[in-house]
């Protein structure tokens, strides 16, 4: 059995790749989806903007199996910021430019809004929401969790996102400072992708 990521990040396929192949499940990236037209990512939930992804991509590939992901980082101390606007953080709050990237952005915003929070309430979680469809009808769900704190201050050059500021309190390293290997193992998507190979084996239902 084939399925198709709705992304064309050559790490995570290769990710992908490689936890599905234990299940037999090949992983292959959705064929055209340069050309597809992007959903609009506007559900108040990750689930929801995995499932807006999922349905819109499936309807676009006919009778192939697709899954779509959305994903992000809640911290407690902020109600849950910045969520399902991750990526969007600083731009949501009009901080564009300052000659950064957008990761650099979101992350000096970030710790700009927990400025005086003491480290042990800044408590925070990946979270990853992961959808498959077939046809416009999602068939399957799956969610991943990784639990830890917002540092201070930066650490680690690999990851992306939130990776170097997100401290996995068990390890006492960042997401950043995480080789790849144990980084899958122990990150939310990571997580979320092999709950949702488990749930198709045990249910049999994507085939």
């Amino acid at each position: 059995m084939t399925i198709y990521a709705a992304t064309t990040n050559a790490g995570k396929l290769a990710e992908f790749a490689a936890s599905a192949g234990g299940y037999g499940v090949g992983v292959e990236a959705l064929p055209g989806l340069k050309e597809m037209a992007e959903p609009v990512e506007d559900a108040a939930t990750f689930m929801g903007n995995a499932e807006l992804k999922a349905v819109a991509y499936s309807l676009a590939a006919p009778g192939l199996l697709v899954f779509a992901d959305d994903s992000g980082l809640e911290v407690a101390a902020l109600g849950g910021e910045p969520g399902v606007r991750s990526a969007r953080y600083a731009e949501d709050a009009g901080l564009g430019g300052r000659g950064m990237g957008k990761d650099a952005r979101n992350n000096a915003y970030l710790l700009e809004r927990l400025k005086g929070v003491p480290q042990a309430a800044r408590g925070a979680r990946f979270v990853c929401a992961l959808a498959l469809a077939r046809d416009g009808v999602v068939v399957l769900r799956a969610e991943g969790t990784a639990e830890g704190v917002v540092l201070e201050t930066a650490r680690g050059e690999g990851g992306f996102g939130y990776d170097p500021l997100f401290l996995l309190l068990e390890l006492g390293v960042t997401a950043a400072e995480l080789p790849r290997e144990q980084k899958w193992e122990l990150s939310h998507r990571g997580k979320a992708f092999r709950a949702l190979l488990a749930e198709m084996e045990r249910t049999g239902r994507a085939g």
